[in-house]
């Protein structure tokens, strides 16, 4: 199969196991460019980035810590064939939504309506992105519905949830979505914390639904 047609596949959520087991040095490259390229894109007409923003470094760094977060939440239950490498290459893929970042709407429409389309524009990859996740631990690891929902949603809750206790909403508005600094009338920034809301309160319950379900496999296992 070609790696356009991996890519098709994967983003549109008709990836297989098998296939994801296929992941090879050009997927990863591929991954990685890409990323690499919405990096730059997101920052590209904001003159107040650092360095790092303008370079896409900053999320080309950011695969690879997810990856391993991701790699390390499931490497508990013992999947089969489960590794890093795996990992890191879908992550890598799931990057390209974010090319929706890159349009510079502030160019062609009042600030007001680029803030609302930067928002629609960060729920859409969000979504889509949280969706592909969602996907491909449910195809890979083969885990029951609640695991799957747990690992799914444990990355982006903790990191939200541990940067707002360090006082980092901001950093995460930055993150996320490639925003100029917010003020109280964004309506993007309004979701953001919102989101944050949901995502303080969903930690703990989560964090015992998943040592919760490390025991039941454990269990299961034992038994067998």
């Amino acid at each position: 199969m070609s790696l356009f047609k991996s890519i098709i596949r994967l983003l549109s959520f008709k990836l297989t196991r098998d296939e994801m087991l296929q992941f090879g040095l050009k997927h990863f490259i591929a991954g990685f460019i890409g990323t690499w390229i919405v990096g730059m894109g997101r920052y590209w007409d904001d003159e107040g980035a650092s360095l790092l923003q303008h370079l896409g470094l900053g999320s080309v760094i950011y695969i690879f810590v997810l990856a391993a977060f991701i790699w390390l939440i499931v490497k508990p239950f013992f999947v089969e064939n489960w590794n890093y490498f795996t990992v890191v290459t879908f992550i890598s893929l799931t990057s390209f939504p974010a090319i929706l970042y890159a349009i510079p709407v502030e160019k062609f429409v009042n600030i007001a309506t680029a803030t609302t389309m930067n928002m629609w524009f960060l729920i859409i990859v969000a979504s889509w992105r949280l969706c592909l996740l969602y996907y491909f631990l449910k195809h890979f690891t083969k885990l029951g519905l609640p695991n799957i929902l747990t690992i799914t949603l444990m990355p982006i809750c903790l990191i939200i949830a541990s940067l707002t206790a360090l006082n980092l909403h901001r950093v995460v508005f930055n993150i996320m979505g490639g925003f100029s600094e917010p003020n109280v009338h964004d309506e993007a920034y309004t979701v953001l914390m919102f989101l944050t809301l949901i995502s303080v309160f969903l930690t703990i319950p989560l964090m015992l639904a998943y040592a919760i379900g490390i025991y039941n496999r454990y269990k299961g296992r034992s038994q067998k």
